[in-house]
């Protein structure tokens, strides 16, 4: 073989060479360094609190089982019944206030504190439970050291009784319902019948109507709230008088009725009905009338209001005949 031959053996057996990393491969291996170092004092704090944190975190679980398993409401209990039988216990329930109600609903409501520790009484419980009661629009309950419990009762003052659904109830001012009324044995209060859906709540504004004309008040047995929205006003003498829908135009109608029956007698006169409704107007319906309600002899008629024009007092048959 040649030399140049031999040379070409060597060259091919020979090892490559390494290349030696270029300055953007050690930039591609190079360690990242982060964008922000805490200083050490700073990264101190955070770890300690960290460690608070976790702490924190333990204790926190820890109450939360104690609280599930009620270990501190047994040692509540435990500590109000020691202090209990040490003789702070309740063994009386003085009642204060009541005048119309009955003593049975207050203490029975106050029963469940009988025989108990002072410091377990939930007063708030027998307050809630009182206020239940149709008669009681108060009460405030106390502890008298060492064995009494007090109970002040502030009772709701009857203003009428509403009849709803064959059923007489009493109620307050507010339309609040007292109690329900026996329909026998029974005497009924001297106070007005209402009679109609949501009448109990409009015993203001039938007080209202009535305090302008103050004379018929005494006269007055009961009134029916028609169709929600106005009033049929009863007599004790046995009338009806209907006014017009508005509180202010049924206070006028019956101010002006006031008036008139002030000059012309028109209670008691052996009228059934007299009708406000329209304006202007008051229409009368006598007593005498046929069994199938048709009008008698003294049919209906209509008054025409004069301005100014006083009527003198009629009798009954002359005011059908001429009203």
């Amino acid at each position: 073989m040649s030399r140049n031959d031999d040379r070409a053996k060597i060259r091919r057996g020979a090892q490559p060479r390494r290349r030696t990393p270029s300055g953007k491969g050690k930039r591609r291996t190079a360690a990242r360094k982060p964008l922000f170092v805490l200083p050490a004092p700073v990264a101190a704090v955070a770890r300690q609190t960290a460690n608070y944190g976790l702490v924190a975190l333990l204790l926190g679980g820890v109450v939360v089982g104690v609280m599930a398993m009620r270990l501190p409401q047994m040692i509540g209990i435990e500590a109000g019944e020691a202090i209990g039988r040490a003789g702070f216990a309740v063994k009386k329930v003085e009642i204060t206030g009541i005048d119309r109600m009955d003593r049975a609903p207050v203490e029975d409501a106050a029963f469940s504190a009988q025989e108990r520790a002072m410091p377990l009484v939930d007063l708030s419980a027998i307050r809630g439970r009182l206020l239940q009661q149709g008669w009681v629009k108060d009460a405030r309950v106390s502890r008298r050291l060492p064995d009494t419990l007090v109970i002040d009762i502030i009772e709701r003052e009857p203003a009428a009784i509403w009849q709803h659904r064959q059923r007489l109830h009493l109620i307050d001012a507010d339309g609040r319902v007292i109690e329900q009324l026996r329909l026998a044995g029974t005497p009924l209060p001297d106070l007005p019948i209402l009679i109609g859906p949501n009448a109990n709540f409009k015993v203001g504004a039938l007080d209202r109507l009535l305090q302008a004309s103050p004379q018929l008040r005494p006269m007055l047995d009961g009134a029916t709230w028609v169709g929600d929205r106005r009033w049929d006003i009863r007599f004790r003498s046995g009338e009806t008088l209907s006014l017009p829908e508005g509180e202010d135009q049924a206070r006028t109608a019956l101010a002006e009725f006031a008036a008139r029956d002030g000059t012309m007698r028109l209670l008691g006169q052996g009228m059934l009905r007299f009708d406000m409704r329209n304006p202007g107007r008051i229409i009368v319906r006598p007593a005498q009338e046929s069994a199938e309600g048709e009008p008698g002899p003294g049919a209906r008629r209509a008054v025409e209001h004069r301005g100014g024009e006083q009527a003198p007092p009629v009798t009954a048959t002359a005011m059908a005949r001429s009203i």
